[in-house]
């Protein structure tokens, strides 16, 4: 079930003519392309976006008719391109992706939204240092500080505004991310919920994951947990 069309024509019609929202902060985020994206996991719309904050384009998966409603499955996938599209084992990301578009393909309504922020924010090639210190022992938090960096830099202002230009009145999240939900919440969306995405761990990414839970407050207890 694709977004109604009536509904993002409208949408895509009033955002070119209402160039910033402005509610949320200074950026200007607008919807600028809408078409049809069947796919192995089901019919969507893929909505780009525009923001003048950053030369990066960020895109939204859309199923079903989303503007207006309550609590909409919403799951925020930063960029990888050693996971999404190489399959690396380093990390969960493609796994993570993979489960949430064939969950939110099964449903009515939801949405992923995948934005650019490679590396959790520092960059493609920042992302293969960080790899190369990893290779040497440092952990994933080691290596981005030892680059002079947070452990994580990415910022959710601009999913904000993306959510915004759905008309959206609320969501539930589909992540194992605190962050993500403290981050959406400071710039005024309402979360009424989270939807756990955990992903069973093999022998390279098992360190990744134990430093997110210890170190960067992921919620994976029931990971390291359960039998």
């Amino acid at each position: 079930m694709a977004l109604n069309k009536p509904a993002i024509d409208e949408l895509l019609k009033k955002k070119k003519l209402q160039y910033c929202s402005g509610d949320i902060s200074s950026i200007c985020v607008k919807i600028v392309a809408v078409a049809d994206l069947p796919t192995r996991f089901g019919d969507f719309q893929i909505v780009a976006f525009y923001n003048d904050e950053e030369d990066k384009d960020h895109i939204a998966l859309v199923r079903g008719d989303v503007s207006g409603k309550n609590d909409v499955p919403v799951r925020l996938h930063s960029e990888c391109l050693t996971g999404d599209a190489i399959g690396s084992l380093r990390c969960d990301c493609r796994d993570q992706l993979t489960t949430a578009l064939e969950a939110v393909g099964s449903m009515d309504m939801g949405i992923i939204l995948y934005l650019r922020q490679e590396g959790r924010g520092i960059g493609l090639l920042n992302k293969m240092k960080a790899y190369q210190l990893q290779d040497m022992g440092y952990d994933t938090v080691e290596a981005n500080e030892a680059l002079g960096f947070r452990d994580d830099e990415r910022d959710y202002a601009i999913a904000a505004h993306m959510i915004r230009s759905l008309e959206i009145n609320s969501i539930k999240l589909m992540t194992n991310n605190p962050r993500k939900i403290d981050g959406l919440e400071k710039h005024g969306i309402k979360v009424n919920g989270r939807i756990p995405l955990l992903i069973t761990p093999n022998r390279h990414n098992e360190r990744y994951l134990k430093t997110k839970m210890a170190k960067s407050g992921h919620m994976l207890d029931d990971l390291f947990t359960r039998a």
